[in-house]
């Protein structure tokens, strides 16, 4: 299997898995190792090609993220829209701190596969746990969010920090549990995503320890473009599935995977 068909696919898979509650960073991992894509570059390469799913985001919510001056009816509405962004902000802090200081442990003893697949099946439990549980969704609009509610969901994102687990599950899990309906739980998580993983692939561009050959650098590009146009597909798709549905599925499914790993590991 050629280097360019390994990105294509891990593209692919970051687009399908970054805004899913399945964790994508556990799926690049066990992807990784069974395709033999390790090393610095694998490395870079599974936090980097995280931009194309930003881009997704931004575009797919660009009237909340760069809403034009129509949108702006009143100082009122202005407001609210600052807000919400520093809403974002306090919610980020939690996760960047803790990754900013053990970053390069949980990279050396977690990013493997039994820890992974540990991971999806205790995220799992704890998704269906909060799903099976009668919960008010106090909160139907992020204009309602308060900065205690935003701080609360960004610890929950720290235990994202751990491969499996899933940013947007563990996010998704907070904000259920301190009252937001699940469109809001979603996009809250999808808000949180633009200066996380921006911030994660900058770091890791920046500590990188090794200069990129030109044919790594194209690699980059067209794993980046693969996860965009994917990942924009998925978060079209899970916006209209949450409407009707919750989000049980998703945890059946990290069982399944979880269980195929360990047994894949034994044999």
């Amino acid at each position: 299997m050629t280097d360019l068909i390994k990105v294509i696919i891990l593209g692919i898979i970051e687009g399908v898995t970054e805004f899913l509650p399945i964790s994508s960073t556990g799926h690049l991992i066990i992807a990784n190792e069974y395709m033999n894509f390790t090393g610095s570059f694998a490395n870079l390469f599974a936090v980097v090609i995280q931009v194309g799913a930003i881009l997704s985001v931004l575009i797919y919510f660009k009237d909340k993220v760069f809403p034009k001056k129509e949108h702006f009816k009143s100082l009122t509405d202005f407001r609210r829209y600052i807000d919400l962004w520093l809403k974002v902000i306090v919610g980020i802090i939690p996760a960047g701190i803790l990754g900013v200081l053990f970053e390069e442990k949980i990279e050396e003893y977690l990013f493997n596969s039994f820890s992974v697949s540990m991971a999806l099946i205790a995220g799992a439990i704890i998704l269906i746990i909060v799903e099976s549980k009668e919960h008010k969704s106090m909160i139907i609009s992020e204009k309602n969010i308060t900065y205690k509610q935003a701080f609360i969901v960004g610890v929950f994102q720290c235990f994202a920090l751990i491969p499996g687990m899933s940013r947007s599950a563990s996010t998704i899990i907070g904000g259920l549990i301190v009252g937001f309906d699940r469109k809001v739980a979603a996009e809250f998580s999808f808000f949180l995503a633009i200066p996380t993983l921006a911030g994660a692939a900058l770091l890791k561009l920046l500590k990188a320890d090794f200069i990129m050959t030109n044919n790594q650098l194209f690699l980059l590009i067209v794993g980046t473009v693969v996860s965009f146009v994917v990942a924009y597909v998925v978060i079209a798709g899970l916006m209209n599935y949450i409407k009707k549905h919750n989000f049980k599925v998703f945890a059946y499914y990290r069982i399944i995977l979880g269980i195929l790993v360990l047994l894949l590991l034994r044999g």
